[in-house]
């Protein structure tokens, strides 16, 4: 083992055709909580990750990073809960976004 702070995924975003259908379909199916939810956009809370619902066209799937300086990637843009990132896409065209949190740290346990 070894005592380096490993870095931390916020969330994933997957696409989906229609957020209400989304969102119904994920909490019939699994013990969760609604983070936030509106025609375009659905967040939710599991035990160990949170899942964001994106249209396509809208927000690209994706895997979200906390990272404390993620303006060190480019400009970040700020979003209506608050946190600010910017994506990129890594070597194998997955789209990653660098996140930062006001509310939470890369490094909280």
């Amino acid at each position: 083992m070894t005592d380096k702070k490993l870095d931390k995924i916020h969330h994933m975003a997957i696409k989906v055709d229609n957020i209400a259908d989304a969102i119904k379909y994920y909490t019939e199916n699994f013990q969760i909580e609604i983070l936030y939810q509106d025609e375009t956009w659905g967040f939710l809370q599991f035990g160990n990750i949170k899942l964001a619902l994106v249209l396509p066209g809208k927000h690209p799937p994706h895997l979200a990073f906390l990272k404390d300086d993620a303006e060190k990637y480019g400009e970040l843009k700020l979003h209506r809960d608050g946190t600010s990132s910017i994506y990129l896409q890594d070597p194998f065209g997955n789209y990653l976004e660098y996140l930062k949190d006001p509310n939470e740290s890369e490094f909280d346990q």
